[in-house]
């Protein structure tokens, strides 16, 4: 291939390259981060998914023959004028920390465009692998890893898997890929291969830093920062399928502060409506939600409601929307995205599906809420089944305001999280959270707490919960939690489960959000479980006297340590630093900390070693080194770099302060 078929231009600060019908841009895009896009179209799509505008850099820009370089900073992207190879490397290092693979011999060997029809390709971006990587992030995933490497990700979202394309590597940088179409991430041993089903352009941004921290800093910093997570957000959040009243909720409310227990925020979950898509109370069940609201908080609660995307046919609102075209569409046959029941409705009811990539439908949404649910005082919202849940998911079928489900469909919670996000802020609120069932990449500007999903009451899905919250910290999302306890199958009166919500409660303290949900009972035959969409007790002293004893002191654990825990908020708004994160996060020079994957940092501070196991009264807890570690219940020290076996009958779980800080663990 000769020099006058490839050719370099350069517009401002933004390399370009041609080669036949392929274009590539390269430009830097924040701090010491470039971004690649590529296309097979005539001209490049401009289209900022995820990605904040970039401010003016100070980048440097170098074309010489047969090779162009970028300098950004820490970074260094070059591209060779023959093949279009992009390699990217970090300040002093002479190695690539990441580069497209150069395994084909016909031209561009990274880069493919098949065409799917229309302006749409199906599309691959092909790196080098390297057996000594490992791989983090990528969303929250039910596989049960830390370390991703050698695993094929799907890109799409379902209940209990999150799709967020950012990797961070060991080999120190991150990759977004910015994208918000299906397909998947092949991180193998020959290389690693993004696939897009179907897509105009290729669009990935890398970036690097000092260490783990200075990357995700520059991620926050190209898609947004999360805001400071409220005060009263870092308490306890009371929930449970469902409390169906508003006497039911506050008897609940009351009983709790009779005890003498702190509670932050308790949830009124679905079917709160006289019709799913209605957005506002049945008054047969909540009669006066104003005076609920002002009681709970007058006991300091916070009242978290459940809004669903979804809309009945029989909907006061399901008439207007689809005049509007304000509802998701089928590109062929009828629109039945959910087969689901309803309130009021002894049937299944197929429902349609807001459009919330449509401005005008997320203005329809606030509009609602706001007169439905936020005139009376509530103020969090709990956007659950946004993935978006459909009865089949053939997005290839689905027809967005923003384009066709395999191009866009990824997107479609952070637009849910965005209408209520903006719709506070226009209403004049500073102190804005929703709790979603997915998320994409930058959610967390939106103030956007996600999590896992309906999992299951077992050791094995509470051991799977350890690996994806660090992953999806990872991933730029701060705030995350778990149904502590477990969503389906939790029988409430079982040795089993008692002993499980003890340990799930443990872990659920150094979770940035803390809260309490699950169907209960929901495997037995019982008279309370006969309605489909209710369950059995899941208040703290429902559990027997023994768990719920151990459960109240771990309540009031979470109480002290409020203070340390907004300094991570603070630090996670202001640096992007996830506040739960892996070993190998804060001692990067400790190989061993990077096999750890069962326990974590909660903080730079706080070692914590949750059980795992059922019935284990001890387990072996490594210390890393570069520190001196206290045991925070009994006050013994011990070196780093050294594994011990510590003792955690069902009352304790292990705790290690680090250097000699000082919290109240012990009250």
């Amino acid at each position: 291939m000769s020099e006058s078929i490839s050719t370099f231009q350069k517009s401002g600060q933004r390399l370009i390259w041609r080669w036949k019908e392929q274009i590539l841009w390269l430009e830097a895009w924040g701090r010491d981060s470039i971004r690649v896009r590529a296309t097979a179209l005539q001209e490049m799509p401009l289209r900022d998914w995820s990605l904040l505008p970039t401010k003016k850099i100070s980048a440097r820009l170098v074309i010489e023959a047969g090779i162009a370089t970028l300098v950004n900073g820490q970074l260094t992207a070059t591209v060779d004028a023959k093949s279009g190879r992009v390699r990217f490397y970090k300040r002093g290092q002479t190695e690539p920390v990441v580069e497209e693979i150069f395994a084909r011999t016909n031209y561009p060997a990274s880069r493919t465009f098949k065409s799917v029809g229309g302006d749409l390709f199906r599309c691959e971006a092909a790196f080098t692998a390297y057996d000594d990587e490992r791989i983090y992030g990528l969303g929250q995933r039910r596989h049960g890893l830390l370390d991703q490497k050698g695993c094929v990700l799907e890109l799409t979202h379902r209940n209990s898997q999150i799709s967020i394309p950012f990797l961070v590597s060991s080999r120190g940088y991150g990759l977004l890929w910015h994208n918000p179409g299906l397909g998947r991430v092949e991180l193998g041993r020959t290389q690693t291969r993004w696939v897009a089903d179907a897509t105009r352009l290729i669009d990935y941004v890398v970036t690097t830093g000092d260490g783990y921290a200075g990357i995700m800093e520059r991620y926050a910093d190209l898609t947004g920062h999360a805001p400071v997570l409220p005060e009263w957000a870092a308490g306890f959040w009371q929930c449970k399928l469902r409390y169906k009243t508003q006497d039911e909720l506050l008897a609940v409310a009351r009983e709790h502060k009779k005890r003498g227990l702190p509670m932050s925020v308790i949830v009124i979950d679905y079917f709160n409506w006289s019709k799913m898509g209605d957005w506002k109370f049945d008054p047969t069940c909540w009669p006066d939600p104003k005076a609920m609201v002002r009681e709970l908080e007058s006991l300091g609660i916070k009242v978290m409601v459940s809004v669903w995307p979804t809309v009945n046919p029989d909907s006061e609102n399901f008439a207007e929307l689809e005049r509007r075209n304000l509802l998701v569409r089928t590109e062929r046959g009828l629109n039945s995205f959910i087969k689901f029941t309803d309130s009021n409705a002894n049937h299944t009811v197929i429902s349609g599906l807001l459009d919330s990539t449509h401005p005008e439908a997320r203005e329809f949404l606030w509009d609602k809420v706001r007169k439905n649910y936020f005139k009376h005082g509530i103020k969090v919202w709990w956007l659950d089944a946004i993935e978006p849940e459909m009865v089949t998911y053939d997005h290839d079928n689905v027809r967005y305001h923003l384009g066709n489900g395999l191009e866009v469909g990824c997107m479609y919670p952070m637009f849910q999280q965005q209408a209520l996000h903006d719709g506070m802020k226009a209403a004049g609120e500073k102190e804005i959270v929703s709790l979603g069932r997915a998320g994409f990449a930058g959610s967390q500007r939106y103030g956007a707490a996600i999590w896992s999903g309906d999992i299951h009451s077992t050791w094995e899905d509470l051991r799977q919960q350890v690996r994806a919250g660090l992953n999806i910290g990872l991933s730029g999302i701060p705030w995350w939690t778990t149904d502590i306890g477990g969503f389906f199958g939790g029988e409430v009166a079982t040795p089993y489960f008692r002993e499980l919500i003890v340990r799930w409660f443990q872990y659920g303290v150094f979770c940035p959000l803390f809260r309490l949900h699950g169907w209960r009972n929901s495997s037995l035959a019982h008279p309370e479980t006969s309605d489909p969409t209710r369950g059995g007790p899941n208040e703290v002293w429902t559990f027997g006297e023994r768990a719920y004893g151990i459960i109240r002191e771990l309540l009031f654990l979470r109480e002290r340590l409020r203070p340390y825990i907004m300094q991570q908020m603070k630090l996670a708004a202001s640096k992007g630093a996830p506040p739960m994160r892996p070993l190998f996060f804060d001692f990067p020079d400790d190989p061993k900390a990077a096999a750890v994957d069962d326990q974590f940092m909660f903080g730079p501070d706080l070692l914590v070693a949750p059980v795992l196991k059922a019935g284990a009264t001890k387990r072996k807890v490594y210390l890393p080194t570069g520190a001196q570690w206290t045991d925070a219940w009994t006050g013994k020290k011990y070196s780093g770099g050294q594994a011990i076996e510590a003792i955690a009958p069902l009352e304790k779980i292990p705790l290690y302060l680090k250097n000699g800080r000082k919290l109240p663990i012990r009250g």
